[in-house]
């Protein structure tokens, strides 16, 4: 498979940044500050809330890459677990993959589980699953899955579908800081990946892991060994967008993002890029 059919473009390192960052702009108004301080493009989330329609307008009106849609993951746990509401919510990661197509939006990035106790992959939910990446299937749309806590339930789902070209893999480097203990999950999917999110964290900061501890700090503000990050993504054969995942603000009775309380919006964006385009100049050299 050439570069161009795997990751589906033709311009390598774009640089793409994810809404929200714990701003209380707007996605318009988000799109608008991007755009002027130099980003490529964007991602979002999904709820039944947004409107995916007003999104991509805004991102075509500003001239942005509308590179992904990150599928719903608060309760993902359930597609597990035997009660109907699992049958729920695989709908629901069903209905964000049409409204991603409806838009032209072909790669939606999905969490396998979420909760750091659990480690016991079902049959059940391997048929939950089947049914999501069939749709993904049937509508032309690529889902990522994302290294996260419970690395077995990534595996399993990879055992199961990984022969598909419509199930892929998206390093996420803070995720694999702290939930992965650093191991190098780049290389342990190099074949499937397809897409990032970077961002920075500092580790594992107490006696156990915790979702504390996923901080998503600007790149080079963490533990990140940046130098390496870009070596392994060289080594992976990765020549596609570079997507930043990030946010402004700490998690709860933690003060990780204080070095940020000064900057606005239009502040925080701007020096996001600066760290981006750092990295690219990193991977580029490598």
């Amino acid at each position: 498979m050439s570069l161009k059919e795997k990751f589906g473009g033709e311009n390598m390192y774009e640089l793409i940044l994810g809404l929200g960052m714990g701003f209380k702009e707007t996605p318009a108004q988000q799109m608008k500050i991007a755009k002027s301080v130099g980003w490529d493009g964007i991602f979002t989330g999904w709820s039944k809330s947004e409107n995916l329609e007003e999104y991509a307008k805004c991102a075509q009106e500003q001239g942005l890459i509308y590179q992904s849609v990150h599928a719903p993951f608060g309760n993902v746990d359930k597609i597990w677990e035997s009660e109907t509401e699992g049958d729920r919510y695989a709908e629901e990661q069903i209905e964000c993959l049409r409204q991603s197509c409806d838009v032209g939006v072909n790669l939606v990035v999905a969490h396998a589980i979420i909760g750091m106790e659990r480690c016991t992959p079902t049959a059940l939910g391997l048929k939950r699953f089947e049914k999501i990446f069939n749709a993904a299937e049937n509508l032309g749309v690529t889902v990522a899955l994302e290294n996260t806590e419970g690395e077995i339930y990534v595996e399993a789902l990879m055992k199961e579908f990984g022969s598909s070209d419509r199930v892929r893999f998206c390093i996420d480097t803070g995720h694999e800081m702290c939930y992965n203990a650093s191991r190098d999950i780049i290389g342990k999917y190099a074949e499937k990946l397809i897409c990032t999110h970077l961002n920075d964290n500092m580790g594992q900061t107490g006696e156990s892991i915790t979702w504390l501890d996923d901080s998503h700090l600007l790149p080079f503000d963490g533990v990140g060994d940046w130098n390496g990050i870009a070596q392994r993504l060289k080594k992976a054969g990765y020549q596609n967008h570079l997507t930043f995942e990030l946010t402004s603000k700490s998690k709860p009775e933690r003060n990780t993002h204080d070095i940020y309380a000064h900057l606005d919006c239009e502040g925080f964006v701007a020096l996001a890029l600066e760290r981006a385009r750092k990295f690219r100049n990193i991977i580029e050299a490598k």
